[in-house]
This record gives C-alpha cells, structure tokens and sequence, in this order.
C-alpha cells in the first residue's frame, strides 16, 4: 500500500515515526498528501485556500533538518488550517464576500508556532460565514461535504477542517470553537476534537480581514486529528501566552489517572432545552456500561451538578451578545454594560460550582451534539430549521445546549469517536473536564476513543 493510499489511517504520530525511521521523506510524504487532495478533494471541497509551493520548501527543508538527526514535536507533518487563521499573502474572509482581497501579512500566532515546530502547512480549510453555523458553506468558497455522506453536514464551523482530517488531507488541524465549533464537526466526521480551557492558545492573528479586535470571551483553539495524541502533541505546540498574556509561563497539569478504573465519571444524558436521539444516547450508554466493566466509577445524579438551565441561560446571552456585536442586520439592542457585568459574575459563579464538582469527579460525558451529521439545509434562518429527532421535529438552535455547557465554564472538552451507526455515519460524545486539566480530558478520550472509520470515498 503507498503512502497515499493509506494517509487516512494514520496519526501524525504515525507519521512522525515513518520519517523518523526513513520509511519516506517529508518531501515524498508531502508529494503524496498534495496528490490526495487533488485526487479526492474535488467531492468534499475540504482545503480551500492551497499554500503548496511553500509548503514543499518546507518539507525539503523538514529532509535537510531530518539528515542532521534535528526533529522538532511536527517536523515534516502535512497540516492545514481553518480559513479563519491569517496565512501570511492570503486573504482571511470568514466567508465574508467583503474580505475576498484581503491578504494576511504574516501568519497567526498559532500558525506561527505550529511552523516552529516543524509542521508543513498545506493551506486553509472551509468555514460558514462568520464562523456561524453547523454546515461549512460561503459564497467565496462554497459548500463543504460530509466525508462519511456528501449530502450531509461535515459539520461548522471548522467543517473544512475535520474534514480534511477525516480525508488523510492532514494529519492535524486547528480549528476554533465558541458554540462547538471544533467538537461538532469532530463528531459529523468522526474524529478527535479538543476545545481548550479559555485563555490557553492566544488568538493572535484570528479575525476577518485583518481586524485587530480584542479577543472575545467563551472563543477559543483547539486542535482535530486522527488520535488522542495527536491532540495531545498540538496542544503542547500551541498552548502559551503571548506578549498581551498576564502571565509568561503555562504548565498544564498531567492527567488525573493514567488508567480507566480510576476515573470518576458522571453521564449527563439530558439537558432542560437540548435533545439527543436514540443512537447518540445508545452509544453513550453503551459507553457507560463499559466503563463500569473497566473499574470506573459511573454516576447518573449528583447534588454538586451546577444548574444546566442556569447555564444555558447565561451562555446564550454571552454567546448572542458577543456574535452580534457591530453587525448591522442585529435587530435586537445591544445590553447595557451593567447588564454585561451581571452575565460575567453568573459565569464566575457557574465556574465555580464546576470547580466545586470535579473535586469528585474527573469527567463529565454528554453530547457533542443531539444527532449524527444532519443533510444539508439552504435554511438561513436557524429559527426556521428543524432537526429531525428520532423521527420527530426538533429545534435547530438548542442543540448549543451541549455546546455551552463546557463554554460557559471555560471547562476543556473533547469530543471522542465511537465507531459508526448503521447507516455508516459517525457517533461520538464530548468529555468535558476541569479548567485547565486539558490533558485529562485527552488522556480518557486516548483510552475510550474507537479506531477511525474511515469515510468510504476516502
């Protein structure tokens, strides 16, 4: 089997070792990815904007570093990443029409650190406009499909980027989440997502035509892969302050438990607004029943659960509040400061009841979302979408229900594939953990996570 054949089955990990032992060469590992995106890519519309000729200097320069034995933690590792991160002479629209002819002058900070370490940045991957939706489809770039079912979501809003994963178009990729922008395309296409703790990756270099705006709350990087230790290698690549940080040193703590039955987990199979379906909950609770084969400690009902309404309700007026600030369609007025500072001391006061519950827990399991990947809707108007519910309608919008459980909380979550339905679609559910214990929610998705379905076309 050639290298190009099989990318889609292996980790950057994988990778690392085929160019550690001169299996191939980044160039060739290089010429193979950029063959399989030409190849393949056409159907699912994946990797948008292509860096290749200075990508393939960079892996001839990867070979050069290699001879002298000098490797880095992604040296020679193909990557792309989401539309939304400057790449330095390329535009940064956020599927706006109105930033088509903008070109970064350098790259994000996160890019920046990522090509540091080695890694071979192929180019950038699809995004809705404004980074606002559960489908991948602008007007500059078009519409992103689903690996596993092209009439289905691939996911959003870094659709393009688990995508590109799921395809063997990289081998890592970092997207963003604010709403379950990394964990729901994770889930739609079955791979890793990690949405971090807020604060730890800078967002330097991640706004639409090159706007220097402050970074908002609940935003944050995270990276998608093929296995829990590949998130594990991105974080530590990307993870740190920057020059506006307070502090000049991050040290996430190491995993709580380095085995399964020694972990506390709480299932949260339900939620005031969200709904999940059957085979979303199946694959939990089979997950569940596993865990307490495996030793673990599994609980359904605790009296130190923070109050998921209460959550909601302050995560939606954040959430709503900080994507409709400056836009010009927003009918509703903006709150007033006092009104702003009132949200943020119901967010301090849900964190700390989180912090307050994972005294006695290690892991929280829910959905990343309700359903597998939903068909496609040319819909605009997320009030007058419907999601299909075990064959009932539900309401499109309160599936960031489970997305805003973690966010509110500035809580890190990982969204872990569980293997396929019958229907060849992927499940997963997310692992929410305590602030700043990343690594712990990486560690139990590495010792949970199914192998990677590959997608048929792939």
């Amino acid at each position: 089997m050639s290298i190009e054949t099989s990318l889609h089955q292996m980790s950057a990990g994988d990778l690392a070792a085929g160019l550690r032992k001169k299996t191939f060469s980044a160039t060739e590992l290089y010429d193979a990815t950029i063959a399989r995106i030409e190849r393949l890519d056409g159907e699912v519309n994946a990797v948008v904007v292509r860096d290749f000729e200075r990508a393939r200097a960079d892996a001839r320069q990867a070979d050069v570093a290699i001879s002298r034995g000098e490797f880095k933690a992604l040296t020679g590792i193909p990557m792309t990443v989401k539309e939304s991160f400057d790449l330095r002479g390329y535009p940064t629209t956020w599927g706006f029409e109105m930033h088509r002819e903008h070109r970064a002058r350098e790259d994000a900070l996160a890019v920046q650190r990522l090509k540091g370490a080695g890694a071979v940045i192929l180019g950038k991957t699809n995004v809705p406009p404004a980074l606002a939706d559960w489908q991948s489809e602008n007007p500059i770039y078009g519409r992103t499909h689903n690996p596993h079912a092209l009439e289905r979501s691939a996911g959003g809003s870094s659709g393009g980027s688990a995508a590109s994963v799921a395809m063997g178009f990289a081998a890592l990729e970092v997207g963003t989440d604010i709403g379950g922008s990394v964990r729901v395309p994770a889930a739609f296409c079955g791979v890793y997502g990690h949405k971090t703790s807020y604060g730890v990756i800078p967002m330097g270099g991640h706004f639409p035509g090159g706007l220097q705006p402050a970074a908002p709350l609940l935003g944050v990087a995270g990276p998608i892969a093929r296995s829990a230790a590949d998130l594990a290698t991105a974080l530590d690549v990307i993870a740190g302050p920057d020059a506006d940080s307070p502090a000049n040193k991050l040290a996430l703590p190491l995993p709580r438990h380095g085995l399964l039955k020694s972990y506390r987990v709480f299932v949260l199979d339900h939620h005031p607004v969200a709904r999940a379906n059957s085979e979303v909950l199946g694959a939990i609770e089979t997950l569940a029943d596993q865990l307490v084969k495996e030793g673990a400690s599994v609980a359904r009902q605790s009296s130190l659960l923070p109050d998921i309404n209460a959550s909601w309700r302050t995560y939606q007026a954040m959430l709503h509040t900080i994507i409709t600030r400056g836009d010009p369609n927003n009918s509703r007025p903006p709150i007033s400061s006092h009104d702003w500072f009132g949200l943020l001391d119901d967010q301090q006061r849900i964190r700390r009841q989180w912090a307050d519950f994972f005294r006695h827990f290690d892991i929280v399991l829910c959905p990343a979302f309700g359903t597998p990947a939903y068909i496609h809707t040319s819909e605009p108007d997320w009030r007058k979408r419907e999601l299909p519910m075990d064959g009932e309608p539900s309401k499109f919008g309160d599936q960031l229900g489970w997305a805003g459980i973690a966010t509110v909380a500035n809580l890190p979550s990982t969204a872990i594939p569980l293997g396929v339905n019958k229907a060849g679609l992927p499940l997963s559910v997310q692992a929410i953990g305590p602030f700043l214990e990343d690594k712990t929610t990486i560690a139990f998705a590495g010792l949970v996570g199914h192998d990677i379905v590959p997608p048929p076309i792939a």
